[in-house]
């Protein structure tokens, strides 16, 4: 009876481990579908740029403008993303699986997380290093957009300025 009792505890631990890491993969195909998106609207915000470079609202305020600062905006909230989702499943591995595996036979997750901090001792860039790169390098692009868009509209108000004091 015992024995019994002893192996269905096994199965419930095995069950649980196995439901928790399809779980833990279901979170890293998540992050890679948050990831397209993120490079989709990107895309979509640069041929926006492309497409409505003329358009002035307000006087002097361009679309290029708007959605450079979206972009930026954008690019942001994509670095800020990657982060948590590393963060998450740096948890998920360290915290959760290595616990359940420590009742389990073999410890595949825990040799894997081992694995791969070695790997990152060598100073290799990891896949979420290249994504918050890519995110960096359209975030200064947008800056740089927003940058050129919103100088003559500063240097316009300046001038005003300049000549409402020199007309007094």
């Amino acid at each position: 009876m015992k024995e019994k009792a002893t192996m269905d505890r096994d199965e419930l631990i095995f069950s649980e481990y196995k439901m928790y890491t399809e779980q833990k993969e279901n979170f890293i195909n998540r992050n890679f579908q948050t990831n397209r998106f993120y490079m989709a609207t990107i895309v979509v915000l640069i041929f926006s740029m492309i497409y409505t470079g003329n358009v002035v609202f307000l006087n002097k305020i361009t679309a290029t403008l708007v959605f450079a600062f979206f972009g930026m905006a954008t690019s942001a909230l994509w670095w800020m993303n990657v982060d948590s989702y590393n963060t998450l499943i740096k948890i998920k591995y360290a915290n959760v699986i290595e616990t359940i595996e420590e009742k389990l036979p073999v410890k595949p997750f825990t040799d894997e997380y081992k694995g791969i901090e070695e790997f990152k001792k060598n100073k290799v860039f990891m896949f979420s290093d290249i994504q918050k790169l890519i995110a960096a390098v359209f975030a200064l692009f947008f800056f740089a957009v927003f940058v050129s868009e919103i100088t003559p509209i500063f240097v316009a108000v300046f001038d005003k300025i300049m000549s409402f004091k020199g007309g007094i």
